[in-house]
């Protein structure tokens, strides 16, 4: 498999080229057989400022009608808690089970066992390829490093 990397000073975060790309920084894999259904993570890069996740938590029970942009969970780790919310509009269908047991695999494997939910997609989801998806890193970086820094309102 082809990846592509993104430098987060001195971190590499690598990305399958054959996948897509979500801007709220989930990865979408279509589901073989299955026309507009996808299979949703988090990407490296936010695996990355995330760092060691520890907790996942849904706000509601799948299959469900989902919004683009509506919040659907909250996510605790080393580094913060965030709400989550859906990258695109249409059907949740099921969540990852396993990682309410045992979130790790979202650190250690986010391109396989570190799904996170799957979602059948109303029309036609903008996603990104790779190279969109790391040209749009190179864009939010600067105010990412900002943001870590405290130094947003400077």
């Amino acid at each position: 498999m082809q990846t592509l990397t993104f430098m987060m000073g001195e971190f590499a975060a690598e990305f399958p080229a054959d996948i897509c790309y979500a801007r709220n920084h989930m990865w979408a894999r279509t589901i073989d057989g299955q026309a507009g259904q996808f299979q949703f993570g988090f990407t490296a890069y936010a695996v990355r400022l995330l760092q060691d996740v520890y907790f996942l938590d849904w706000l509601f029970d799948a299959p469900g009608d989902l919004r683009d942009g509506q919040e659907i969970g909250t996510i605790e780790s080393k580094k913060a808690e965030s709400s989550l919310y859906s990258p695109v509009e249409g059907q949740l269908l099921a969540f990852n089970d396993e990682l309410m047991e045992d979130p790790s695999a979202i650190n250690v494997d986010k391109y396989g066992d570190g799904w996170l939910f799957t979602m059948k997609c109303s029309g036609s989801p903008d996603f990104m390829d790779a190279n969109g998806y790391l040209s749009y890193l190179e864009d939010v970086w600067v105010k990412t490093q900002r943001t870590i820094k405290g130094q947003l309102n400077d």
